[in-house]
Order: structure tokens, then sequence, then C-alpha cells
């Protein structure tokens, strides 16, 4: 019966010092925020409510000047990268009006080129008969 009562008083001093290193584990980390808060107190206590406010309207402008500078320079590259757009489009139109006017006069002179042949000679067949109808009456 001792081994059985000394395996047990063994076991339960092991268990005793997890427990124990567990503990100590515990407290370090529990203590890590508390640290940051009193460190955080002592620090905002240096600091009266005018200078917190002074410090944080600085922040703000300087934020809001950095914003605004981002936009002028976002308005800046818009407006070249529409400028670039729009040459190009008055270049694609251009280039389509010379396109077409091309193929319009080339049609005209093919159109041309068949016409006078065929129209003259109806025409003088026309007067021919006119005159015929114009003396018989």
């Amino acid at each position: 019966m001792g081994k059985l009562k000394s395996y047990q008083e063994q076991i339960q001093e092991v268990v005793e010092k997890g427990i124990n290193a567990a503990e100590e584990q515990q407290k370090k980390l529990a203590s890590k925020p508390f640290d940051y808060a009193e460190k955080l107190e002592t620090e905002a206590r240096e600091y009266s409510v005018k200078n917190l406010r002074k410090a944080y309207n600085g922040y703000s402008e300087n934020l809001f000047e950095q914003l605004r500078s981002l936009n002028t320079r976002f308005g800046s590259f818009a407006s070249d990268l529409v400028a670039k757009l729009e040459k190009e489009a008055a270049e694609t139109v251009a280039e389509t009006a010379d396109e077409v006017t091309s193929v319009a006069q080339s049609a005209k002179a093919s159109a041309t080129a068949k016409k006078p042949a065929a129209r003259k000679t109806t025409a003088r067949k026309s007067t021919a008969s006119a005159k015929k109808s114009t003396a018989s009456a």
C-alpha cells in the first residue's frame, strides 16, 4: 500500500506543479492589457482636454488636406484621360468620314461612267416621236 500512496502523492505533486505553472502564465498574460491601460491612463493625464482637441483638429485638418490633394491629382489624371479619349474619338470619326467620302466618290464615278450613253439615246427617240406627232396634227 505504501507504494500506491507514493504514486498518488507524486501524481498530485505533478498536477500541482502544472496548476502553478498555468496560474503563473495566466497572470502574465492578464497583466499585459492592464499594464497598457495603466500606461495609457498615465499618458492621457499628461494631456489637457484643450491639447487633445488641438491635436485631434490638427490630425483632422491634415487628413482632409491630403484627401483634397488626392482628389486634385485624381482630377488631373481623369482630365488627361478624357482628353486622350476625345482625341482618339475625333481621329476615328475623321477616318470614318474620309472612308465614307471615298466610297461615295467611287460610287459617283462609276455611276457617272454608265449613265450618259443610255440617257442620250432615250432622249433623242422621245424628241423624234414628239416631232412626228406634231407634224401629223
